[in-house]
C-alpha cells in the first residue's frame, strides 16, 4: 500500500510539474504575441547582476534581452562621440562623468536594438531593477490606455505635482509631474515612434539620460509616467558614479550661475508640459 501511495504521489507530482510548465509556456507565448520584450542594459563586468536578473526573468516567465552596456570608464575622453560638453556644463553645472556617458550611450543602443526587432513596444530596464511578474502586463495596459504616448516611465525616485491623465485597466494612474527632475530612467516602456524620436532628438548628449528622457517639451516626444512604480530597485550600488564623484565634478559656485538660470527656465517648461495632454 505504501509503495502504491508513493507511486501515486510521484505521478501527481509529475502531472503538477508538467501542468505548471505548460502554463508557463502559454504565458510566455501570450507575452511574445503582445510584442513586448524587456531590454536590460548590463555591463560586461556586472556578471552577478545579469545572473540575478536573468534568473528572475526565467522564474517569472518574462522575455528578457540583454543589451551589452557601454562602459564609460573604459572610453577615453577623446574617443567620446556626440557630446556637447559646453552645453552639458551650462545645463548641469559640472562635467560629464564617465558613467553618465556610458549610461547615455547604452540607452541609445537599447532603443536601436528594440527598433531592429520590429516589435510595437519594448520595456527598457537597467540591471539594478527587480522585475515583477505583472510588469509587462501593466506596462502594456498603460500604453493601451494612452495610445498617443511615446514613452511611459515606470519607475521614478520622486513624483511631485502629479497630474493624472488616465487610469489603465490595471488600475495604474498615468500622467505627468510638474516638478522635477524625477530621477532615474531605470524602467520605461517605449513605442516604435517614441524610440525613433528619441534617437533623433537625443543623439547629442547635453544632459544625463534620465533628465534628457523627461524633457519631452524639448525632444518633441510625448513622455508620461505612472504615479506608482511598476518596478523596484535592488540594493546594489549604482555603477554610474558615487556621490563623491558627483560632488567633485561640480564647477565652482560662480561658474554655476548660468546653470541656475537654465533650471528656472526648465522649471517653467516642465510645469507647462505637465498641464498638456
Amino acid at each position: 500500500m505504501e509503495r502504491l501511495a508513493n507511486s501515486r504521489l510521484k505521478v501527481l507530482g509529475e502531472c503538477t510539474y508538467h501542468n505548471a510548465m505548460r502554463q508557463a509556456d502559454r504565458v510566455s507565448e501570450r507575452r511574445l504575441e503582445m510584442g513586448v520584450r524587456i531590454y536590460a542594459i548590463n555591463l560586461d563586468r556586472s556578471v552577478d547582476r545579469w545572473d540575478t536578473l536573468s534568473r528572475s526573468a526565467e522564474d517569472l516567465v518574462l522575455p528578457l534581452v540583454r543589451v551589452p552596456g557601454i562602459d564609460g570608464a573604459k572610453t577615453p575622453l577623446l574617443e567620446r562621440i556626440d557630446c556637447d560638453t559646453d552645453a552639458f556644463g551650462r545645463n548641469n553645472g559640472r562635467t560629464i562623468l564617465p558613467g553618465e556617458y556610458g549610461c547615455y550611450r547604452s540607452h541609445l543602443k537599447a532603443l536601436s536594438i528594440f527598433l531592429d526587432t520590429g516589435d510595437p513596444t519594448g520595456v527598457i530596464v537597467e540591471d539594478d531593477i527587480e522585475l515583477s511578474a505583472d510588469l509587462i502586463d501593466r506596462a502594456s495596459a498603460a500604453v493601451e490606455a494612452l495610445p498617443g504616448a511615446d514613452v511611459i516611465k515606470l519607475f521614478n525616485h520622486r513624483i511631485v505635482g502629479f497630474r493624472r491623465v488616465v487610469i489603465s485597466r490595471a488600475g495604474d494612474e498615468i500622467g505627468r509631474a510638474a516638478h522635477g527632475p524625477q530621477g532615474s530612467a531605470a524602467c520605461y516602456i517605449v513605442t516604435r515612434k517614441g524610440a525613433q524620436r528619441l534617437l533623433t532628438a537625443l543623439k547629442i548628449m547635453s544632459y544625463p539620460w534620465d533628465i534628457a528622457l523627461e524633457r519631452g517639451w524639448a525632444s518633441g516626444t510625448r513622455i508620461y509616467t505612472t504615479r506608482q512604480p511598476l518596478a523596484a530597485p535592488t540594493r546594489d550600488s549604482t555603477t554610474i558614479a558615487t556621490r563623491s564623484a558627483y560632488q567633485a565634478s561640480k564647477f565652482p559656485w560662480w561658474k554655476r550661475l548660468r546653470t541656475y538660470g537654465v533650471r528656472v527656465i526648465e522649471t517653467v517648461h516642465r510645469i507647462v508640459y505637465a498641464r498638456l495632454d
